[in-house]
């Protein structure tokens, strides 16, 4: 069993190994990676981020030479996430795990959509003003988020409507970077990414976890767990990751060593 890591500190987090050097002391690799913040930059509105030739050719590369072993773990809905990714990755968890298809296709979704509709129109009306002033609801169906990254001085306001509804309605509140979330039933991205390592094509794997937020920490500690490790992007507080990365284009990057070393 691999000990635990103490949470590190986010100026000690060193870069991750090089690719070429993990495959040859590691052996087989999975690869469980964050959409927002680590595959594309993190726009102002969720919906502006789209399609992008480059990401998917990469991912083309990644799923060939890792044999299939790439899975997305998003805060997005399913739909979404491959909207943006053109379809290309079939193993995907959705709105932190509520949502989850396997590599063979088969879809779980975990929630009361009634509860996180009622939850909807309560944010609407408690939010009335602010929406107006840049902070957006994106309702997930089996959960909702409430974005102030436009409207950084509203924070206070979202975080008391969010928490009185998740008490008023029995939802799970989870806080991220500039989000506020309100799930429909209790799941993690650790969870998603334990029960993808219990299935093919990723049992015996090692998982390496890449994710920007927070909302990751979950998935860095099962990765720690299973005998692999989390990469945070962006260092910005103390993280269960034991590597970092500086942001998105540095991702790019070493995961283009990655596809290429594996071949």
């Amino acid at each position: 069993m691999t000990a635990a890591i103490a949470p590190t500190d986010p100026r000690a987090l060193a870069s991750p190994p090089a690719p070429a050097s993990l495959i040859r002391t590691r052996g087989p690799l999975a690869l469980f990676l964050d959409l927002d913040g680590v595959l594309a930059p993190i726009e102002s509105r969720p919906e502006d981020v789209g399609p992008d030739p480059r990401r998917s050719r990469l991912l083309d590369a990644l799923i060939t030479t890792l044999e299939g072993r790439v899975a997305v773990l998003s805060g997005r809905a399913l739909a979404d996430v491959d909207r943006i990714l053109e379809g290309r990755v079939v193993p995907v968890a959705g709105v932190h795990g509520l949502q989850r298809r396997s590599a063979d296709g088969r879809i779980e979704a975990r929630g009361a959509e009634a509860d996180v509709a009622r939850a909807v129109e309560g944010l609407t009306r408690a939010l009335g003003a602010d929406i107006a002033d840049g902070v957006e609801i994106e309702n997930k169906g089996v959960g909702v988020a409430v974005h102030y990254r436009n409207a950084p001085d509203r924070a206070a306001g979202v975080r008391h409507a969010t928490t009185t509804l998740a008490r008023d309605h029995g939802l799970h509140l989870q806080p991220g970077h500039m989000v506020v979330e309100l799930k429909g039933g209790d799941a993690d991205k650790g969870q998603a990414l334990a029960a993808f390592l219990a299935e093919p094509p990723f049992v015996g794997t090692h998982p390496v976890m890449i994710g920007d937020d927070r909302t990751d920490e979950a998935a860095f500690r099962a990765a720690e767990a299973a005998g692999g490790f989390g990469i945070l992007v962006d260092p910005r507080w103390v993280s269960a990751a034991r590597y970092g990365l500086a942001d998105t284009r540095a991702v790019t990057d070493w995961l283009t060593q990655l596809a290429e070393a594996a071949r």
